[in-house]
């Protein structure tokens, strides 16, 4: 019994984690699209809902940012945390080398250890070197489940300098160290960025209050400023000294290029926000349905 149990939790932590990201995407596209749709029928007057043909956009770009945005940075800060560990892993590794253990008998050995997020990725390696892997393989392995250029880089090097042989337990210090370096860098860089981030979500913000302000103060003004101008007219039957009348049936019109500025900034901000914080528009995606949210509810302020 013990040992079935034992053959089950291997199976349990060889298994590759399965990877929503395309589907979610694909899925957030179809919806999106069959909004983009429904509002180009609105728009034409095909569908009457109480909505707005740009709400039904907004709703489209959240449906295409929201689901895979999350996921995606989720899964990044996933990968990220495996990183962080990454270089204690490959320095426990040199250390049992240095003791004269193979490659794979120094990564059975570390992995009893704890590095958090990484662990169950360093257990997937030892239990397929268990069942007859090699190390090499098992190393390559892992790679293709993290997906990132840092680690392929560093699995690439420790794979190439064992089939060299020599002492693998030096080039597992150096990967560590430039590892560390690397994340250190990358760091150093998504501090700077976080204060343009924080910018671009300031500018925006103040960008919908300036548009509520204007919409709750200047046009009702301008409005009843043009109904003073034709009551005036019709009271003398001409222009006489008073001033141009204005055209107030054109307020709607401002109104709808209000909000749809603001669906503009708040997918495009998103996107740059992401690329600025790390370089990723994945990331940008989940920002982008951050700023359509508050959006789309500052635009039903507005609206209203």
């Amino acid at each position: 019994m013990a040992k079935k149990e034992e053959i089950i939790d291997i199976r349990e932590i060889t298994k590759r984690k399965q990877d929503y990201s395309k589907l979610l995407l694909y899925g957030g596209v179809v919806v999106g699209a069959i909004l983009f749709v429904m509002g180009a029928l609105d728009a034409i007057g095909g569908i009457q809902t109480g909505l707005l043909w740009i709400d039904y956009v907004a709703l489209g770009l959240m449906a295409i940012c929201g689901p895979y945005g999350f996921y995606a940075t989720r899964k990044y800060k996933r990968i990220k945390e495996i990183e962080s560990r990454l270089p204690d892993f490959l320095r426990d590794v040199a250390e049992a080398g240095r003791f004269g253990m193979t490659l794979a008998e120094a990564v059975k050995v570390a992995s009893r250890g704890r590095y958090g997020g990484l662990t169950p990725e360093i257990r997937r390696m030892a239990a397929q070197i268990d069942w007859g892997v090699p190390a090499a393989e098992a190393m390559r392995l892992f790679a293709e489940r993290v997906e990132t250029p840092l680690t392929n880089r560093m699995m690439s090097i420790i794979i190439k300098a064992n089939d060299a042989g020599g002492n693998v337990a030096d080039v597992l210090t150096m990967v560590a160290h430039d590892a560390r370096e690397v994340m250190l860098s990358e760091d150093e860089r998504r501090i700077a960025m976080a204060t343009y981030t924080v910018v671009i979500y300031v500018s925006f913000m103040v960008f919908i209050a300036t548009i509520f302000i204007l919409n709750v103060t200047f046009l009702p003004k301008m409005v009843e400023a043009g109904s003073s101008i034709t009551t005036g007219l019709e009271q003398t039957g001409s222009a006489g000294s008073l001033p141009v009348n204005i055209q107030t049936e054109v307020i709607p019109t401002i109104q709808l290029i209000f909000i749809v500025s603001v669906v503009v900034h708040a997918f495009g901000d998103g996107i740059l926000a992401g690329v600025l914080q790390d370089g990723r528009i994945a990331n940008g995606m989940r920002h982008s349905f951050i700023m359509l949210l508050v959006g789309l509810i500052g635009t039903r302020v507005i609206a209203g």
